[in-house]
Formats: C-alpha cells, sequence, structure tokens
C-alpha cells in the first residue's frame, strides 16, 4: 500500500491483528513504515545490496521519528546504498563485533595453549600469565571490558592510562577465605599495563579483528624501578636479624633463602625453586634450566657455595616446603617477621638482588660483568663473551658475595659506601646496572 508518509495519515492506519502490515511512502522508493499486530510502528528502508540479495533496515520508531525527520534519514542511506554501502550488514556486524573482553578471554585462551610468544619468542610461563590476568581482571577490563575492540583509538588507550596512573582502578578485594589483593594504581602500573594491552591488540591485529594496533605511538611512562642500596651497617642490621630468626625457631628455608638471596643476587623465584639438579658445586654455578631469561648459569662466590654444601639434599629442592616434592613458598609471610628487626622497612627480596648489583658496581666491575652475574639475558657481542669467562666471572662473584658476608657479619669491608642523604632513611640510591 502506497501512500504519502504523514502524520495525519499513519495516525489513521489500524494494525492489523494477524500480520504485519507495510505502508510504502509514494515519494522516496524503498522508504515504508511496518505496522506490527501490538500497534508498534517503526521506520525502514528495503534495498537490494551488491549482491542482489533484498536487505531490510530499521531507521526508528514511529514515537521517536517525525516521517520528515525518517524520509530524510532514509534518503541519506539509500544513497550509501547506491554507492556500494549496506547498512543492515554494517549493523549486524556491529552487533557482532568482538569486545575487549571477548578478545582478551581469546587471548588467555591461546596464551595457555603456548600460541602468544613472550621473551625469547617462547610460550609465556604460568606465572606470567597469573600476572596478566591478574592486569586484565583488575584493570583492562573494569576500564575497557565493554568496548568493542574495532572502534579502540589511541586518544581511547591515553586515557586509559592516565585513569590507571590516577588510581581509578585501585580497590581491596578479597581473594578466596583469607587472602586479599590490593590494587594499586601509579606511573609503573599503567606502563606495564598499557603494555599488556599493546600484546593483546597485536594478537587481535594478527586473528584479523582489527586492521592496526591503537596502542602504536603512545609514550607510555618510564618504569621507575627503585635501585636499591645497603651500607655497611644496614647489611650488618639484616644479618644480626637472619641469624636471630635462626636460632630463634623460624622457618630454616626462609632463613636460608635470604642468605642465599643476598649472596647470590638470584631472583625470590629461582631460589624458591632452586632444585639440587640446578646446583653444580664442583663447578660453583647454578644452571637454571627454565629461568626468566630461559636457560641461565649464574656463578657463586665461596660463600654462597660453603652454605650450599652444609645442607642436605633429601628433597628434590634445595628449599623443601611442608611436603617433601614440594618447593618452600613461605617467603613473603616470614620476610617481615625476619626483617622487622633490621628497620628496613622498605628493603623487600627483590631488593637483594638490586644491593648485590650495588656491591658489585661499588667493586668496580662493569656493567656487562654484573648483567652476566646476575643472570640477564644479551645479544651483544661482549655479553656472550663473559659467560664463557668461568674463572673472571668465578672471581667477580666470589668478590662480591664475600664482601657482602663480610658486611652481613659486622666486619670491615673493603666496599667504599656511598653516604645516604641525611633526610632520607631508605635504602634508595641509583646503580649502574638496571636490575631485574
Amino acid at each position: 500500500m502506497k501512500i504519502k508518509l504523514t502524520k495525519r495519515n499513519l495516525d489513521a492506519v489500524k494494525p492489523n491483528p494477524t500480520h504485519d502490515r507495510y505502508l510504502w511512502d509514494d515519494e522516496v522508493r524503498g522508504f515504508g513504515l511496518r505496522v506490527k499486530p501490538s500497534g508498534a510502528r517503526s521506520f525502514f528502508i528495503q534495498y537490494r545490496n551488491r549482491r542482489g540479495s533484498s536487505r531490510r533496515f530499521t531507521l526508528g520508531k514511529f514515537s521517536v521519528l517525525a516521517p520528515d525527520e525518517a524520509r530524510k534519514m532514509a534518503r541519506a542511506k539509500l544513497a550509501e546504498v547506491a554507492k556500494g554501502a549496506d547498512p543492515a550488514e554494517e549493523r549486524s556486524q556491529d552487533r557482532d563485533a568482538m569486545t575487549v573482553r571477548q578478545l582478551c578471554r581469546a587471548y588467555l585462551e591461546s596464551a595457555e595453549k603456548g600460541l602468544i610468544l613472550g621473551k625469547r619468542k617462547r610460550p609465556k610461563k604460568p606465572s606470567t600469565l597469573y600476572i596478566d590476568r591478574g592486569r586484565i581482571e583488575r584493570h583492562i577490563l573494569p576500564l575497557l571490558g565493554s568496548r568493542r575492540v574495532r572502534d579502540l583509538t589511541t586518544p581511547d588507550i591515553v586515557r586509559f592510562m592516565r585513569d590507571v596512573t590516577a588510581g581509578k582502578t585501585a580497590d581491596d578485594v578479597k581473594t578466596g577465605v583469607r587472602g586479599r589483593a590490593i590494587i594499586e594504581g601509579g606511573a609503573g602500573t599503567a606502563s606495564r599495563t598499557v603494555g599488556l594491552l599493546g600484546g593483546i591488540l597485536s594478537f587481535a591485529v594478527s586473528e584479523g579483528v582489527i586492521a592496526s594496533n591503537p596502542v602504536r605511538g603512545v609514550k607510555r611512562p618510564a618504569d621507575n624501578r627503585r635501585e636499591i642500596r645497603l651500607t655497611a651497617e644496614q647489611y650488618r642490621a639484616l644479618g644480626k636479624a637472619v641469624a636471630a630468626a635462626d636460632v630463634g625457631g623460624e622457618n630454616p628455608s626462609a632463613v636460608l633463602a635470604i642468605r642465599l638471596l643476598a649472596l647470590t643476587g638470584c631472583r625470590r623465584g629461582e631460589i624458591e625453586r632452586l632444585q639440587w639438579d640446578e646446583v653444580d658445586l664442583p663447578g660453583r654455578c647454578l644452571r637454571f634450566s627454565d629461568s626468566k631469561e630461559g636457560k641461565s648459569i649464574r656463578p657463586l662466590g665461596a660463600d654462597a657455595v660453603r652454605l650450599l654444601a652444609k645442607l642436605t639434599n633429601d628433597s628434590r629442592y634445595v628449599l623443601p616446603g611442608n611436603a617433601p616434592d614440594k618447593p618452600f613458598v613461605g617467603l613473603p609471610k616470614a620476610w617481615p617477621r625476619i626483617v622487622r628487626t633490621a628497620d628496613l622497612p622498605d628493603l623487600t627480596p627483590h631488593g637483594l638482588r638490586h644491593a648485590f648489583a650495588s656491591v658489585a658496581v661499588d667493586l668496580g666491575y662493569s656493567e656487562p660483568t654484573i648483567a652476566a652475574l646476575l643472570g640477564h639475558g644479551t645479544h651483544s657481542i661482549t655479553g656472550r663473551y663473559l659467560h664463557h669467562l668461568d674463572s673472571a666471572l668465578l672471581a667477580a662473584a666470589d668478590k662480591v658475595a664475600g664482601e657482602i658476608a663480610v658486611m652481613m657479619a659486622g666486619q670491615r669491608t673493603s666496599v667504599k659506601i656511598v653516604p645516604l642523604r641525611p633526610k632520607r632513611r631508605r635504602v634508595l640510591t641509583t646503580v649502574g646496572a638496571n636490575v631485574r
């Protein structure tokens, strides 16, 4: 039925109780009104797309749009059709477009299957994926989860970064029966989360979800990693606290973990999961099969060797947990109990790795040598060369561990310590090596 689609004419139209009625405008071909048996009315256009298929596209409800407004919209949409557009198909794609939440789920599923490559082109480790999930759930999804991936722009990423920096996603949530998660903002959190988001959107590019990555070109804030330096007095205070814990009934694995961290510069996880088949006492080194940098050989100083040589290997782990076949994982809880008497509130287990590097700097060792002592990955010729200078690295490890052992015992040291600023009792200054 063709009529002039005006308000007066349309108000007079009665619905058919059994089926929809269609009224066509006598002015714009393809523009019409559908009247449902319920009385609901909506404007639409009907057209054929480039493939010759008949499509229908709803413009809006009669109660919202005036006929003249709907007619104007119809002309604009039909003009787009004439140029090759397909409004109905575009709307369908919009409804089915992947959201950031769906993309993150697909990303994690692929990563769990080993299909997402991380550092050194290797699948991401479970520990890395655990951190990724936390950043996704605590920061990305609350701010961007409902957004369509293809709609994200570089300004959206910049706003997201600013919101995380400002603490918009900060929270304190209960996890499990006794656990809790304290979510903080800040420049470092924002920088690392945007880095992860960039990786997720690169995955979207590879899957054909989007054509380009909106994170590219975004300037992230510098991740101000703290560089830790302990004075001789602070090392002595730490040594006294550890010795007191040793005789005071503290878990032996916790005491040993702190001593090994201080004398080797290893990461906490490397010491917690250290297995006896990775300990080479005759070769005076640790041979990690799967560290953060992949396979890694870490030279041991004589003091660290003597400490390990006193232990029994009843378990596969150097630091056994409650069960012999499980590693010790109680250092996070034991650490504050042991260290509280040393008056070092800002010191963390990873801080001992920084402090190890600072002692090496004070002893005059070069950055490539320190990188080799710490097991940093490097592709430089110098780095590869140093890894094969066993005697040089062993001598360096021996000297650094020896100085630390002397300071923890409260004896005189040959290390020239840079005094801390009077107004800051914290243990933070800058060292020459970037410690990860």
